[in-house]
């Protein structure tokens, strides 16, 4: 008896500070995240300085060959809207019909939309204009932040979230995180490299997507629980008073 509480006391201190672990690193990266954003929006905006995005157009230039305009293009097109509808709406039918979790089914739309609202919210508020000479084709809308570098960043870091919190296996889960984080980083280089935004438009969709995704999970995990909590004591009260 003895033996199996001191187990289930081990036990609880390692998950305790598994849990410290993994929170320790998302709050230094929130506030990296933050620093970094606060950082070029001021060089941007304030500085008026250009000397890194013109240093990554002209990097980039020296690599531009048909068929890497055709790779940037196929994965320009996983950030876009016609793209991420689809994926979002099979994700969350996914969850809910296959999977039966309710809240997953909740999440995945209520961090979509909010994202997209803060996206056009920080678009206007910013008015950077667009690269006046894009490569290939000419893109619609604003520039500053990054919506393919914002969008990508809440919807593929929200399915690294579910990986990182679902998977078993340690080699399948960080074989498809990593996966997830290079696309995340080729969808938005593919925006600088087609000439349709600066590489601090990039940056700064990073560090705000990754903001509001762990603003949004942390929320919605918070209502999650509440929600339960108050379903559970609704479902004890009949049977207390059956008794």
């Amino acid at each position: 008896m003895l033996r199996r509480f001191s187990r289930r006391v081990k036990r609880f201190w390692a998950q305790l500070a598994l849990l410290s672990v993994e929170m320790t690193i998302v709050l230094v990266l929130f506030v990296i995240a933050l620093t970094a954003f606060v950082y070029i929006t001021r060089r941007v905006f304030v500085l008026n300085k250009t000397k890194l995005d013109n240093a990554v157009f002209n990097y980039l230039k020296a690599h531009v060959s048909e068929r890497n305009n055709d790779i940037m293009e196929f994965f320009t097109f996983l950030g876009t809207h016609q793209f991420l509808i689809p994926a979002n709406l099979s994700l969350i039918a996914y969850f809910l019909f296959i999977k039966k979790h309710k809240w997953h089914s909740i999440k995945i739309p209520a961090i979509a939309l909010s994202s997209l609202g803060l996206m056009f919210l920080l678009k206007g508020l910013f008015d950077r204009k667009r690269p006046s000479v894009p490569l290939l084709f000419e893109a619609k809308g604003l520039s500053f932040p990054s919506g393919h570098a914002l969008m990508s960043v809440t919807f593929y870091g929200l399915l690294i979230y579910m990986i990182f919190k679902s998977v078993k296996n340690p080699a399948l889960k960080w074989t498809l995180i990593g996966l997830l984080i290079i696309l995340i980083i080729i969808i938005g280089s593919s925006r600088v490299y087609l000439r349709v935004h600066y590489a601090t438009d990039v940056i700064a969709g990073y560090c705000i997507g990754f903001l509001w995704l762990v603003f949004t999970v942390w929320m919605l995990n918070k209502i999650e629980k509440h929600s339960k909590r108050k379903f559970d004591k609704v479902v004890e009260k009949p049977e207390l008073k059956a008794a």
